[in-house]
């Protein structure tokens, strides 16, 4: 472990995730630059504003001259931009291509001219495709089913192709992310579970014994600050799954219930989408000894209190809360 004091650049920072690493970016001590398009505003940092090592930078990861002024005095990147998930992909593959794979090289090799020493890029555990082992490591060859994760798995080989020295580079491939964050996403299956429990009463599972990995949004962000402080060795040129439970989405179901309250009434209907995840993250606790800490249930009770707290306003209706919407709303081109 080291105790250093990083300038991070953060593309997509203002997004899901990045609204809760950020922040907690900050109070570690880091600087931090946000590049991110703030689709949904940037209100997510007011808590965070007048922090004199932040620098929110609104443009587009496409844009070469956006890019080279978020590297502008950074030594490290975390790589969070892309257009999240498949339904929001499918809606335009060639936007999609030229968010999520098309300007990833060229941001490489500009962080390597900035003199980037940490690169940090957020791939998929999706990027498997279907397996049959009981465990799914690391080892195991990327058979992506979608172009989503295609693209996510060909980054990760532009990069390892991009290795050089004194340029530092690991790829983590998280589960789904859950859990309550400044901008909320609730078009993960968790997420959707629990804001259908608490506001119609009714949970609908499509099929039920797919699996599917789930890891709680505190514990990606740790995982993040976490890798910035290993050693350069230990980390250089690694791949890592970032997960926690592997749950059938019958017992999400039954978790958030459980939480929620036996009020709610669970229907089981039929299903095409026979994805099925079940990721190990035995690696990262072996080599690096991280750990999450944060279960599913703390996940649910963190969204059921923001429910009862009015932060999730309008949480069935409004676009801001599901991807897909809000790329249908803004026309992004």
């Amino acid at each position: 472990m080291i105790d250093r004091k990083w300038n991070v650049m953060v593309t997509g920072g203002a997004g899901y995730v990045g609204s809760v690493l950020v922040p907690q970016l900050l109070a570690a001590g880091h600087k931090v630059t946000v590049l991110d398009l703030f689709m949904y505003g940037d209100d997510v940092f007011n808590a965070v504003r007048d922090n004199p090592n932040l620098r929110l930078i609104k443009g587009d990861i496409r844009d070469e001259a956006a890019v080279n002024e978020a590297l502008r005095g950074n030594n490290a990147v975390i790589h969070l931009a892309c257009i999240s998930n498949d339904p929001s992909f499918e809606l335009d593959p060639a936007l999609g291509k030229s968010i999520n794979y098309d300007c990833f090289r060229p941001m490489v090799r500009a962080a390597k001219k900035a003199g980037i020493k940490r690169f940090i890029y957020a791939s998929s555990s999706s990027v498997y495709g279907i397996k049959d082992e009981a465990e799914v490591t690391e080892e195991l060859s990327c058979e992506p089913l979608t172009d989503y994760s295609k693209f996510k798995a060909m980054c990760e080989t532009d990069l390892a192709e991009e290795a050089a020295s004194g340029f530092v580079t690991c790829t983590v491939r998280p589960a789904t992310v859950c859990g309550y964050a400044p901008r909320q996403r609730l078009d993960v299956v968790v997420n959707i579970l629990t804001n259908l429990a608490v506001n119609t009463g009714r949970i609908r599972v499509f099929g039920g014994t797919q699996k599917r990995p789930n890891l709680h949004i505190q514990d990606m962000s740790a995982a993040y600050l976490f890798l910035l402080q290993q050693d350069d060795a230990k980390i250089d040129g690694k791949t890592y799954n970032i997960g926690y439970e592997n749950h059938s989405l019958m017992r999400i179901a039954d978790i958030v219930k459980s939480v929620v309250g036996d009020n709610v009434d669970v229907a089981v209907e039929s299903t095409d989408d026979l994805r099925s995840y079940h990721v190990s993250s035995e690696k990262i606790r072996r080599e690096l000894g991280f750990a999450p800490t944060h279960t599913i249930e703390q996940a649910v009770s963190g969204l059921v209190d923001a429910f009862k707290a009015g932060r999730l306003p309008n949480s069935l209706n409004d676009p801001r809360y599901f991807n897909i919407k809000m790329m249908q709303n803004i026309s992004l081109k």
